[in-house]
């Protein structure tokens, strides 16, 4: 079954380019970095510190990111606990 969360993804921007959003406000570090598909909010993975991405999708409900890494293409929906 494919995720339904998908479907409503538009094209958006990224926040920043720089890096994750909470962690260059704080002055702290990440290890890789995921863009919100819904809104472009850029944050940390789950093995960082801050967990930014995921606090994201606990906050907007957004249910869609992607890697924010070069190279790398996948997604994935947080409501379902898949790559999609």
């Amino acid at each position: 079954m494919a995720c339904p969360h998908v479907a409503d993804l538009g094209e958006v921007e990224p926040g920043t380019s720089e890096g994750c959003e909470e962690c260059l406000r704080d002055g702290t570090r990440w290890v890789h970095l995921r863009m919100c598909l819904s809104c472009g909010h850029v944050g940390c993975c789950d093995s960082s510190v801050g967990r930014h991405a995921s606090g994201h999708f606990t906050d907007s409900t957004h249910p869609v990111m992607r890697s924010f890494e070069r190279g790398e293409d996948w997604r994935w929906c947080f409501v379902d606990r898949a790559i999609v």
